[in-house]
């Protein structure tokens, strides 16, 4: 069968997207994981950890409530000045170790590398609470009995996100969702516990609309 030279270069282009996914994901498993900051803007539960903490040692006198808003930054300011460290209302590793929180985490490179990539594929034209509540329910689903116990074995689930089989899933990752995929695995969950979603224009399946609805947010409706 002879090859024309539109075919050619159509299977070139799909070689060279293949050939760079594994490069990527060759360099972020050989990598560490970065180290997930806690700053203004974020949410969940190492949040609340810290402002009980700082609540502890008198630097926080507000709510608990695991949202990082300006109280909570200029009480992590205070506490680092008191404690030599750079003042920057940035709470990294140094601070939360200074605070007695481990900064361990259980989630490798490659969990966030393919987290952020099923977000921006499953939800790019999301805003961004959408696109964390995304990044939620597979780490929901990674806590639940009914599914995989790993972030690559939810996201490969045969059947479980149309993204794997309909080309979105190698499209370029966005920034927001490296950003969401963070948020997701600093503990916010804006889904509200949810292990499903589905997008009520597009979606076919009747057993999916009889699920618990938990909220709507964008284009997507949250369920159990």
């Amino acid at each position: 069968m002879t090859i024309t030279k539109k075919q050619a270069i159509k299977a070139w282009k799909i070689f060279v997207v293949v050939l760079l996914n594994i490069l990527i994901i060759s360099l972020i498993s050989a990598a560490p994981f970065e180290e997930v900051l806690s700053k203004q803007g974020y949410r969940g539960v190492e949040v609340k950890r810290i402002q009980q903490a700082l609540k502890n040692k008198g630097y926080y006198g507000g709510s608990v409530d695991g949202i990082f808003g300006t109280q909570t930054k200029n009480a992590v300011i205070r506490f680092q000045r008191a404690q030599g460290l750079t003042a920057d209302g940035i709470v990294g590793s140094a601070t939360l170790k200074a605070l007695g929180i481990s900064a361990a985490s259980s989630y490798s490179s490659n969990d966030y590398y393919l987290l952020a990539r099923l977000i921006s594929a499953e939800a790019r034209g999301e805003n961004y609470t959408g696109q964390v509540a995304v990044g939620a329910v597979v780490l929901n689903r990674v806590r639940h009995s009914s599914f995989p116990s790993t972030v690559s074995g939810v996201i490969y689930q045969a059947g479980a996100f149309t993204c794997i089989t309909d080309g979105q899933w190698n499209a370029a990752v966005t920034d927001s969702a490296y950003k969401a995929a963070t948020a997701a695995m600093n503990g916010w969950d804006p889904s509200g516990g949810a292990i499903y979603y589905y997008n009520p224009r597009t979606a076919k399946s009747s057993w999916i609309r009889k699920r618990p609805i938990i909220v709507t947010i964008g284009k997507h409706v949250f369920c159990r």
